[in-house]
């Protein structure tokens, strides 16, 4: 494994913190939009909370961002899914999507307040002559922005189990839809595997690629630079 100096460990360790910030408010956007849609199923299992252990899987909260962060390639993660019950949403079909859809916007939401910031800092205190502080400042802002997007655009495909396959569920019937929430529950490693898989034996990176072309570029224009 490659050498790091202390601030490249610095850096991945700010990283890694803001994946899991950003993925337990996300969370928290999917079990308050619920609950405001008629499903207190994840209100009634503790999941409506900020507290961080409620929501936060080991593997995919900590130690894949970690890895990821590590190797370099596109940062993500996932917590424990929120638990929901279409059935006791007002209006199923729609409210699916409204559900599925909170924790992209909740991300989005994030990356602009972080712009804000961002950019209020800059026109305080401009570019140059920056002391440690302020630099390390603006790295984190700018990171807080562009991992927030990554997550949002990374949930947003339409894969199980991402939020994104969640547009595509309300349109399901029967047993249609029944298989649908099978996969849904299984997906994950299957999903993993073809994202380290792919790269490795075809030397294509798909969802990196898909991340440059959304996540960056709306990152750069939110940032103003």
């Amino acid at each position: 494994m490659a050498s790091f100096n202390l601030d490249q460990i610095l850096h991945i360790a700010l990283m890694v913190g803001i994946v899991m910030l950003s993925t337990v408010l996300h969370e928290v956007a999917h079990a308050a939009t619920a609950n405001a849609l008629g499903d207190p199923t994840a209100k009634e299992q503790g999941r409506l909370t900020l507290n961080p252990f409620k929501h936060l899987d080991l593997v995919g909260s900590f130690v894949l961002p970690l890895l990821m962060a590590l190797v370099g390639g596109p940062i993500f993660a996932f917590a424990k899914p929120v638990p929901y019950n279409p059935n006791r949403l007002k209006n199923p079909v729609r409210d699916e999507v409204l559900v599925a859809l909170a924790g992209p916007a909740c991300n989005f939401l994030q990356a602009c307040i972080g712009a804000v910031a961002f950019r209020a800092m800059v026109s305080s205190i401009g570019f140059t002559g920056l002391s440690e502080a302020a630099v390390w400042g603006l790295d984190a802002l700018a990171t807080y922005v562009y991992l927030n997007l990554m997550l949002m655009f990374f949930n947003l495909i339409p894969l199980p189990p991402l939020d994104g396959s969640s547009i595509v569920s309300p349109l399901l019937r029967g047993k249609a839809r029944d298989w649908y929430y099978v996969v849904q529950r299984n997906a994950m490693p299957v999903l993993l595997a073809v994202m380290y898989l792919v790269p490795m034996v075809f030397h294509i990176d798909p969802v990196g690629m898909y991340l440059d072309a959304t996540a960056q570029p709306l990152a750069v224009a939110l940032l103003g630079y």
